[in-house]
């Protein structure tokens, strides 16, 4: 839910929420080191430069009433001395997993090669358009597989169409080149293989359950089938 405007030492909101935040693993946190809510909020404000956190506001986040933005939760872990990622579930957005790394976006872009300007866009679009080299980069810098960088680029939808497509279709590899497009880092003869792979499984099994399930899940098993052709998880 959106954070609360009401609090009384809230007068802003600085920046995009920082979500998926974990309020359970901020609560664990800082009971683990004895600390109270005020202790975190004085810690934030003093050490963070963040003057309008108090104990209210950090008893919203674990709580699950707000959001920590990009800079608090970044405060917040140096307060319960942890790092970002400790705070957040596994991130899905170019910004979720920015901010997981406590990165921001200008050493981001310029790791990249993107214009800072260009790169801001991308996060609030949560569309990643950079070429190879800079997803090369990216990935990289961030530590994304290529699962996360399809997601990242918001083609998650649309490689599912496309893998489903080349799944139940006529031939095997009817739908490679549009497929390569949205995993321009998997190699060529890899993407061929385990489409031809799953083409054949998916026919065995076309008249039970099992193909059924093939078919509703073919981007699980795409990247199961990646991972055993190419020996690592993609």
């Amino acid at each position: 839910m959106p954070r609360p405007e009401a609090l009384p030492d809230q007068p802003g909101q600085p920046d995009q929420p920082a979500s998926p935040f974990d309020p359970l693993a901020a609560h664990r946190l800082r009971t683990a080191l004895g600390m109270g809510p005020e202790h975190v909020a004085r810690d934030m404000r003093v050490s963070y430069g963040l003057p309008y956190v108090g104990p209210d506001l950090v008893l919203a986040w674990e709580r699950g009433e707000a959001l920590p933005a990009a800079a608090e939760l970044t405060a917040l872990a140096g307060a319960l001395w942890c790092a970002p990622t400790d705070l957040v579930a596994r991130p899905r957005t170019l910004l979720e997993h920015r901010v997981a790394r406590g990165l921001p976006p200008e050493e981001v872009a310029r790791a990249t090669g993107v214009d800072p300007r260009s790169y801001l866009r991308m996060e609030e679009r949560q569309a990643w358009r950079g070429t190879d080299r800079q997803s090369t980069a990216l990935a990289g810098l961030l530590g994304l597989s290529l699962p996360d960088l399809v997601t990242v680029a918001g083609n998650e939808e649309r490689l599912t169409e496309l893998l489903r497509a080349a799944v139940t279709g006529r031939r095997p590899g009817g739908q490679t080149r549009a497929i390569s497009k949205l995993v321009p880092l998997l190699d060529r003869g890899v993407l061929e293989d385990v489409l031809v792979e799953l083409h054949a499984e998916y026919q065995a099994r076309l008249a039970t359950p099992l193909g059924r399930e093939l078919r509703d899940r073919v981007l699980e098993y795409f990247w199961s089938a990646v991972e055993k052709e190419t020996g690592e998880a993609p």
